[in-house]
């Protein structure tokens, strides 16, 4: 015969039906939580990207097709990365403030068709740097912070000019976020907002990106201005840092090996806190979900859940606009 036991509390009982289980959640996700990274090239044509499966540089015309798609699913903003042709990159990275170049039309183009979407242009200069490098690289191989701070303020200023919502340094160099706000400031884009990548760490997640904007170091690595994996006190040095330069929103990244940087950030800040799902993350739940061992949208849903935890406000997902879809089923 069943003995019953004498137990007071039974928390099964908050989990015994999906309607129990959705009023007693402590953290809620939604569609307007997610930014949607895009890659752009200037091109006529779209092109898939063989480092990260499911992922393609966009033309202009695939970028406004792309943009219409993330509106509808509830996705409210795009943060774009431009691949740059080879022959426009430089050792001074001087493309990177054109303003005839193909980023500030593409940003155009954008915002002229929708202007309600939130855009977020990435600011540093690996992309136009044909030593692949966020900074300038000097003769000796030195990361050149203050020279590639002035650089910096050339862009973000080019990119405000060309209409972006938010300029969003991901380089590390040290006082950029102040230099960058100074410059938006004295020429008239007070009210461009600066997502600085506050935490940035040298992540060995990053290789898919890399290809996918070919964009890789041509000598050494990133260590001397990306964040050590082992440390976490000196995340709330910088976030110190980027709150009194001016920071709008700071940034975790990458978001799932870091949730307890994301967690003390906002234990720490009253500042909006992003979060990076970086492109290794991604193709690591893609690889998994591959294998068929393991079902890729209760990955991805259950990844997102836990960035949002951990205190994230904000998260960059390249799984964003497939999430937007799972989370009105």
């Amino acid at each position: 015969m069943l003995r019953r036991l004498n137990i007071a509390s039974r928390p099964r009982r908050n989990r015994k039906s999906d309607s129990i289980r959705s009023l007693c959640a402590e953290t809620s996700l939604s569609s307007k939580n997610l930014i949607q990274p895009l890659f752009i090239h200037d091109s006529p044509h779209d092109e898939e990207i063989s480092s990260l499966p499911g992922q393609k540089r966009l033309s202009i015309n695939g970028l406004l097709r792309q943009a219409e798609l993330l509106l509808e699913s509830g996705v409210p903003g795009i943060a774009l990365f431009p691949a740059i042709k080879d022959e426009l990159k430089s050792k001074d990275a001087a493309e990177c403030f054109n303003s005839n170049g193909f980023l500030p039309k593409a940003i155009d183009a954008l915002k002229s068709r929708f202007p309600e979407i939130l855009l977020v242009t990435d600011i540093a200069l690996d992309p136009y740097s044909s030593d692949g490098h966020d900074g300038l690289v000097s003769s000796d191989g030195r990361i050149l912070n203050d020279e590639t701070v002035e650089v910096l303020c050339k862009q973000a200023l080019m990119q405000a000019q060309a209409g972006t919502d938010i300029v969003a340094p991901s380089d590390m160099m040290d006082g950029r976020v102040r230099a960058i706000r100074e410059a938006l400031d004295s020429s008239g884009y007070s009210e461009v907002s600066i997502m600085s990548y506050t935490a940035k760490y040298a992540s060995a997640c990053y290789g898919p990106f890399r290809g996918a904007l070919n964009s890789e170091p041509k000598k050494g690595d990133k260590k001397t201005y990306q964040m050590n994996p082992a440390n976490s006190r000196e995340a709330l040095r910088e976030l110190k840092l980027d709150e009194a330069e001016g920071a709008d929103i700071v940034m975790v990244k990458p978001a799932g090996m870091y949730l307890d940087i994301i967690k003390s950030f906002r234990e720490n800040s009253p500042l909006p806190i992003a979060a990076y799902q970086v492109s290794g993350e991604y193709l690591m739940i893609k690889s998994a979900a591959n294998t068929g061992w393991l079902n890729e949208e209760s990955l991805i849903m259950e990844s997102l859940i836990s960035i949002k935890r951990s205190g994230a406000d904000i998260i960059l997902s390249y799984f964003s606009e497939k999430a937007a879809v799972l989370l009105r089923k």
